[in-house]
Parts: structure tokens; C-alpha cells; sequence
């Protein structure tokens, strides 16, 4: 656990607006802190940390069972205006991008140089803008990326492990510090774009519908 605590409370109620801005900057020093989160988003509900603090980047790799030097990383930013910093875009993808943001989708494109040395491993990150007001709102107060991944679900299991608060919180609340309760989730992924060669390809379809 990290040192900011929410009274014990693992899991927090938060809306699309009027959130109390306390709550909000404890999260933020949260993650500051080296922890993590579940929350929401505008596909499904994902874990995440500060994604420049790499510890942190290592506890969900662990999580989540992957080899962040085999499996793309991806991170959130709020809007487009310093995505140089944390990735290559040149621009035609940002004009691509900037038609589908906010939105459920997830470009690939070359990882940039601020980016920890696990992202660099791999040369390429995934960059997500959700359509989720709560989860944006948290990566501008944080005024850094936050690393973003699915919560890890075994087929054979009740989907609404990965779609309910409660039940996530049921079976994730030990390995995380703090659940956001966005309400029920989805259970569809974003559509990934790969903008790393010389046209966009689109490596999976999900539930963004991409306007080229």
C-alpha cells in the first residue's frame, strides 16, 4: 500500500462531473506515489499507474503476468498537445489521431524519449485518450501519462469480474490501492491502430469505429 489512504476505503464512487476535488488530488498523490489504480474508461475498466515512475510500470507487468519487452506498453494522455514528448508522430497520424480523440482507441507509434527506459525496451507504445471524463480528468491534474492495461480475466470466468466494481474490487482490491466506481463497465477493447509503418493498419477491430 502506499502511504495515501482513503480511510480504509478501496473502493471510491466517482461521476462524469462534480467530483469532490479532494478526493481527486488524493488520487493524484497516489499515483505520484508509486500506486496503483483501477478505473474506468470509455471500453473497459483497466489498471494503471503513473507511467513515468517504473517501479510501479513493474508491479502491473507482474499483475498482469506479461514481458513488457515482448508486449506493447500503453499509456493514457489527456489530449494531444505534448503527445511529442512521450511518442514519434508525424503529421498525418496526429491529424488521424486527433479526428478519433477522445475516443476507444489505441495508436501505436514509435515511444519517445521521455518515456521510461521498460517502454524504450520495446520501441513502441500504445496512446489512449478515452472518452471517459473521470479518468482524463485525473491524468490532467497528474499532468503526466498514466500506464494503461486491461485487467487481466480468464475465459472461463464470470465476465462481470472485469465489468462490476464490486466484484472487481472482490478480486483485485488486495493487489491495487484504490478502485474508482465508474459505474458498470464494458467489456469491448479499443481498436488498435498501428501508425508505425507508412499507412495506419488497424490490428484489431474493437469498438471504436475509425474515421480515416
Amino acid at each position: 500500500m502506499t502511504a495515501y489512504q482513503f480511510d480504509n476505503i478501496m473502493l471510491l464512487k466517482l461521476y462524469d462531473k462534480n467530483n469532490n476535488p479532494h478526493d481527486l488530488q488524493r488520487i493524484v498523490d497516489l499515483l505520484q506515489e508509486g500506486g496503483l489504480l483501477i478505473y474506468p474508461t470509455d471500453t473497459t475498466y483497466a489498471i494503471g499507474c503513473h507511467a513515468l515512475k517504473e517501479r510501479a510500470v513493474e508491479r502491473i507487468c507482474r499483475i498482469k503476468g506479461i514481458d513488457p519487452g515482448k508486449n506493447r506498453l500503453a499509456i493514457i494522455c489527456y489530449d494531444l498537445s505534448n503527445i511529442s514528448e512521450y511518442a514519434k508522430v508525424d503529421n498525418n497520424t496526429f491529424k488521424l489521431m486527433k479526428r478519433n480523440l477522445p475516443g476507444a482507441f489505441t495508436f501505436i507509434l514509435p515511444t519517445g524519449s521521455r518515456l521510461p527506459k521498460i517502454f524504450r525496451n520495446r520501441k513502441e507504445v500504445g496512446i489512449r485518450v478515452p472518452d471517459n471524463p473521470i479518468i482524463r480528468e485525473i491524468c490532467r491534474m497528474l499532468d503526466a501519462p498514466i500506464l494503461t492495461t486491461t485487467l487481466p480475466h480468464d475465459e472461463e470466468e464470470d465476465i462481470e469480474y472485469v465489468t462490476d466494481p464490486e466484484l472487481i474490487d472482490e478480486k483485485f482490491g488486495r493487489q491495487v490501492d484504490l478502485i474508482i466506481d465508474g459505474g458498470i463497465g464494458g467489456y469491448e477493447g479499443s481498436t488498435v491502430v498501428d501508425c508505425t509503418g507508412d499507412e495506419p493498419e488497424i490490428v484489431r477491430q474493437g469498438k471504436g469505429e475509425l474515421i480515416l
